[in-house]
């Protein structure tokens, strides 16, 4: 077991908003149980709310451990993989690299976590010349594995818990899920507080619930005019219904909204932590704003298809999970909805809904 307040780990974990708050679990346990350890976290800059708050450029960052605005991580490593991959030529890019790579070799790392699996990610951590570099033996992209020292067998069927399992390896003891810790950034928190006052003052002792109709691609989505309904039947129960409508998916939201029961959201990722803090229910698929209602302990409707939420559904908080029984697990990125998601109705997800909010009063 390791005990030495000098131990540094560096946790590597790219991709979505989703996979990121799925490691948040794995990285609080080991925060929790090594609070003098010097924890690092190589992250796409625009998830780095996610992780520290009250920061508004794309620096490295180090700060106190602990703490509601940094409350996991002792710094940040910035890796823009998602520009990588569309420039991956451009002088920039080489430029990022190497300076990761110094940045990395410079901080001296004793072991390296990739809780993600993938190719990028474990050359990521190859470039800290770090000798222990810990992943699972099945990694999400089989030839990730070879750049791995430690290779761990995890046989928890949820993402969060196999991200636990490896959690558990590095820190020589056995981990537990807890709920993870999300900072909180008081400025995000102040604008929440008078937007809501603003927005829904007519009926400010209504319940909030929030739909995300967003998600990765097509074949995830259930279709605008069903959560238009959906947010009919949550405002006739005497809900207040807001549809996130981040920059980039208004389209998917203009529909849903134009039906009058619900209020188009746009928001920074600060100011959308702060938002889901006060929601009584959630609705939406595999996306990250359901994930992170998941994290924040809120009641959740998840609506899947072609992923499978055995291994990428709601965790760790109230939950109902609505898929078809033919939906087969399918990463293919199809514009169209996949087949099963379309025989899931309205009416399915205002009964889960229902149970949700029953539950809530009886609490």
């Amino acid at each position: 077991m390791h005990t030495q307040s000098s131990f540094r780990l560096l946790v590597v974990r790219l991709g979505a908003m989703g996979d990121i708050l799925h490691a948040l679990p794995a990285v609080t346990a080991l925060r929790q149980a090594h609070p003098c350890w010097q924890i690092g976290w190589v992250v796409d800059p625009r998830w780095q709310a996610l992780l520290r708050a009250g920061v508004r450029d794309q620096g490295s960052g180090v700060s106190e451990p602990g703490g509601s605005a940094m409350p996991l991580v002792d710094r940040l490593h910035f890796a823009p993989s998602r520009d990588w991959k569309r420039h991956p030529l451009s002088a920039r890019t080489r430029s990022q690299i190497n300076g990761l790579r110094r940045e990395l070799r410079e901080a001296r790392y004793d072991a390296v976590l990739d809780l993600q699996g993938a190719i990028r990610s474990a050359v990521i951590a190859r470039l800290t010349g770090c000798s222990r570099r810990i992943g699972e033996a099945k990694p999400r992209e089989w030839p990730a594995h070879w750049l791995f020292t430690e290779r761990v067998s995890t046989r928890g069927a949820h993402v969060i818990e196999q991200d636990v399992e490896l959690a558990s390896a590095v820190a020589g003891d056995p981990l537990a899920f807890l709920p993870p810790l999300l900072p909180v950034d008081p400025e995000a928190e102040s604008w929440c507080a008078a937007w809501l006052a603003e927005r829904a003052a007519p009926s400010a002792a209504r319940p909030l619930a929030f739909i995300a109709p967003g998600a990765g691609w097509g074949a995830k989505r259930w279709p605008a005019e069903r959560y238009a309904a959906v947010a009919q039947g949550l405002k006739e129960r005497g809900l207040q219904v807001l549809v996130n409508a981040p920059p980039g998916e208004e389209s998917l939201a203009a529909p849903i909204a134009a039906a009058g029961a619900a209020i188009p959201f746009t928001a920074t990722l600060p100011q959308l932590i702060a938002l889901t803090r006060h929601l009584a229910l959630c609705v939406g698929g595999d996306t990250g704003p359901l994930h992170l209602a998941c994290a924040l302990g809120r009641p959740v409707v998840g609506i899947y298809g072609p992923t499978d939420p055995n291994r990428n559904g709601p965790f760790g908080t109230r939950a109902r999970v609505l898929r078809n029984p033919e939906s087969r697990r399918d990463h293919t990125r199809r514009d169209a909805p996949e087949p099963g998601l379309l025989t899931i109705a309205p009416e399915d997800v205002l009964k889960a809904a229902d149970e949700l909010l029953a539950e809530e009063e009886i609490r």
